[in-house]
């Protein structure tokens, strides 16, 4: 115990020691602003004294004393703008004492064991992480609380010291179980120890001020006269800029001693647990980011979002654990009581954190509506797999009509896996008996296969389908602006003026990973038609193609090989060993 405090103590002495930095740079720049107020003063005194005098010095003194003025108000100009500046906080889903009593119940026992102020509030976020935000900016305050309150002895206002807000990650409530969740909370819960030190507290506030003075800076001026408005703007933003790059070097490592000496004092509870706990830490990061790249973005992109994501890393994590042959070391701790079991109401929380999960990563609107509405697990199949692939079938045939492209008259060349009968009625290629076009894979097969496939000139006509239906949604308002602001639950009032999504999951897909999808949507729409498949959902890969109740994971490589190299002869075999009919018409949208 000795030399966890003895390294508990040195973490917080070199915090506070840069800190001491970070306010000398404060008071250096205080000194530079007064300095021309300072000479002018001598300036003034020396010559009402008549220590000086004639025209050069009354020039001199004049001068100084008017370019003293504009120094001193330029420097209030931006103490008020560092002061009043707004500091991002991070989206987060609020937890109420009544919403999450054991849960609030365990942080302060966590709190009371390590000897350190418990956080003021607990808060959730869709993310794979747990921090302490420091929330005592008024802006940040609901209108009920305060960072200030009277004296008791008159009516002066102070501060009162306010705990930082613990963040938790809403994926661990669901994967770890109670006693996990409490080592891995312990480190963070451990940090409010060194946050209330008023040195630290008051550093971390200048360089969070100078932040939020940065960003204030960078939003353009509204209304008339924007580029003379944006003048005074502009030049607190370079004083903002020039003081926060020379605090750089010491936030980083103020941060830094206040990390250390919170590792240090949580030592002392459930350090054993910790080590094994971050295993879990880790499991739940994959988890949580296969799921919301294969499983929650083609669900948003069809104006769906899933209500119950924390509750599907679960079952992607034990289907993870399953196909690496862990579940065998998995099984006794999903026999204990899992973290969310603290939560009074779980699954209300898990969809408000979902509904955040898809603004942050999607852009999704802030209020369900029909175009954007909640879809549950068991629904997913037939509300966002068979949609999404009939949607991209349909899109891709509008593309092929588009480009002028006519299927073949009836009684071409059988190319379809299927009898005769079926050729005749609706032609090899996609055509009836009056040569009117007709939803069929050959007909897409056709157009790619072969020399002289259209595959560019389709993946570029993909493309700008895409980008035009894009453009035609309605553009969400930005993150803080004055349409969310009128929402005081609004999760996302603080974040900023950014565009949704702030976090994109992935980047713009290719034309020829547009057409790929494509094509794959039209084979499964197929295989649903006229082989007796099934739209199903894979934990890991997203939407599935079910046959005979077993996924089929082997359609990617004949898909590619067709769409990239023209060559259909991988696809037929794939087709014929499902039994698609290519020749039969596809159920659109």
């Amino acid at each position: 115990m000795s030399g966890t405090g003895t390294g508990e103590e040195l973490g917080v002495q070199a915090a506070r020691a840069r800190a001491l930095a970070l306010l000398r740079i404060r008071s250096r720049a205080t000194a530079v602003a007064l300095l021309p107020a300072a000479v002018a003063v001598v300036l003034l005194v020396a010559g009402a004294q008549g220590r000086i005098g004639g025209g050069g010095w009354d020039a001199a003194r004049w001068a100084v004393t008017a370019c003293a003025a504009v120094v001193l108000l330029g420097a209030a100009a931006v103490s008020v703008a560092i002061v009043r500046a707004r500091p991002a906080v991070s989206p987060t889903v609020p937890l109420t004492e009544q919403a999450a009593p054991d849960l609030y119940r365990l942080v302060r026992d966590l709190a009371d064991r390590l000897g350190v102020p418990a956080p003021s509030a607990i808060a959730l976020t869709p993310d794979c992480d747990s921090w302490l935000e420091d929330r005592t900016h008024p802006s940040a305050q609901p209108a009920e609380s305060s960072v200030t309150r009277p004296a008791a002895s008159g009516g002066r206002r102070h501060r009162v010291p306010v705990a930082p807000v613990l963040v938790i990650g809403s994926p661990f409530l669901w994967w770890m179980r109670v006693a996990e969740l409490r080592a891995v909370l312990a480190p963070v819960v451990a940090g409010t120890g060194p946050a209330a030190h008023p040195d630290i507290a008051a550093a971390r506030r200048f360089v969070r001020g100078l932040d939020g003075a940065v960003a204030d800076a960078a939003v353009p001026a509204p209304g008339r006269f924007a580029r003379l408005r944006g003048l005074p703007r502009g030049l607190v933003g370079w004083i903002a800029r020039l003081l926060l790059r020379s605090c750089r070097g010491h936030a980083a490592a103020m941060e830094r001693g206040v990390a250390a000496a919170a590792s240090e004092r949580a030592q002392a509870v459930d350090y054993g647990l910790r080590i094994a706990a971050q295993e879990q830490v880790g499991l739940a990061y994959a988890g949580w980011d296969r799921l919301l790249t294969r499983v929650a973005l083609p669900a948003w992109r069809m104006g769906r979002w899933p209500s119950r994501l924390d509750a599907g890393v679960v079952s992607a994590l034990t289907e993870l654990s399953r196909r690496d042959r862990l579940a065998e070391g998995f099984t006794s701790r999903l026999g204990e009581r899992p973290a969310c079991d603290l939560l009074e109401e779980p699954g209300a929380a898990d969809e408000a954190a979902s509904l955040l999960a898809a603004r942050l990563f999607h852009g999704g609107p802030a209020e369900t509506g029909p175009d954007w509405s909640p879809v549950d697990w068991q629904q997913y199949p037939e509300e966002v797999v068979d949609r999404k692939w009939r949607t991209e079938a349909a899109r891709l045939l509008r593309v092929l009509d588009a480009m002028g492209v006519r299927p073949a008259p009836a009684g071409g060349p059988d190319e379809a896996v299927g009898g005769a009968g079926a050729v005749r009625a609706f032609g090899a290629h996609g055509a009836d008996a009056a040569g009117v076009a007709v939803p069929t894979l050959a007909r897409v097969v056709e157009q790619l296969s072969g020399p002289d496939g259209r595959g560019e000139e389709l993946a570029a006509g993909i493309s700008a389908a895409v980008a035009r239906e894009e453009a035609a949604a309605p553009q969400q308002p930005p993150a803080g602006s004055t349409a969310d602001a009128a929402s005081d639950s609004d999760a996302l009032d603080f974040w900023g003026p950014d565009p949704l999504p702030l976090f994109p999951l992935q980047p713009p897909r290719t034309g020829t990973e547009l057409l790929a999808d494509h094509v794959a949507a039209m084979v499964c729409c197929a295989a649903v038609d006229t082989a007796g498949a099934a739209p199903g959902l894979d934990w890991l890969d997203g939407p599935a193609l079910l046959v005979d109740g077993e996924r089929r994971a082997d359609l990617g490589s004949p898909v590619l090989s067709l769409v990239e190299d023209g060559d259909a002869g991988p696809l037929r075999c794939w087709l014929a060993s499902v039994g698609v009919r290519t020749d039969k018409p596809v159920r659109l949208v």
